[in-house]
């Protein structure tokens, strides 16, 4: 991924973040029939590893698990939103006109080796901790035991678990950075006002961290 200094995100425990806040990841490998692309929801365990590691399952259904060997190298792509910018929405653009557009977005990519877990406790571990991860919010959080248990057996026995140990973190946070803070400011009011909060708020807060 090409990263301009001032959208660079090096900090393992801001992408750690990004990827719990956004745990549906794109899962990109390489195997015998080239290039596949798998959009997964995934649990991060960010101490297990140096740089942590993912756990997810795909349905046993799924060729990926069986096109990939232990060790083989994988990339996880989670994105926590992205938005167009109108050059409309810079002050400056008003008085010199030399604006054009863009698109903001913050990325995180997570590149690793894979092992390839067939077996029923793994599975059951990763089910259980999304769950619970995901269910939290809930008024009344729903349970594995609340289904009966042959008809979770049966779909465990449906699906395959995936563990990523990863080896290297990229991150990216394209927030217009290279632009005078009234501009960053600008954008952000804009696209908050157009319902796009998530790179709205984070331009905010970058202008209000350039100021001080």
């Amino acid at each position: 991924m090409y990263i301009p200094a001032h959208f660079d995100e090096p900090r393992p425990e801001a992408l750690h973040q990004l990827i719990a806040s956004h745990p549906f990841g794109v899962l990109v490998s390489h195997g015998a029939g080239g290039l596949d692309a798998n959009h997964l929801p995934f649990h991060l365990d960010p101490a297990q590893g140096a740089l942590g590691t993912l756990h997810a399952h795909v349905a046993r259904a799924n060729p990926v698990w069986r096109a990939l060997a232990d060790g083989d190298e994988v990339m996880v792509i989670f994105s926590a939103g992205d938005a167009y910018i109108s050059p409309s929405w810079y002050p400056s653009k008003h008085e010199a006109h030399k604006q054009v557009p863009t698109w903001n977005y913050m990325v995180a990519h997570a590149h690793g080796r894979i092992t390839i877990r067939d077996d029923e406790r793994y599975v059951r571990g990763v089910v259980a901790r999304l769950t619970r991860t995901h269910e939290a919010a809930q008024p009344a959080p729903w349970k594995m035991s609340d289904a009966p248990a042959d008809y979770t057996d049966t779909l465990l026995k449906a699906i395959v678990g995936l563990e990523i140990e990863i080896t290297r973190l990229e991150g990216k946070r394209k927030l217009s950075q290279n632009k005078d803070v009234r501009d960053i400011r600008g954008a952000g009011e804009a696209l908050k006002a157009g319902g796009s909060d998530a790179v709205g708020d984070a331009m905010l807060a970058e202008a209000a961290m350039k100021e001080k």
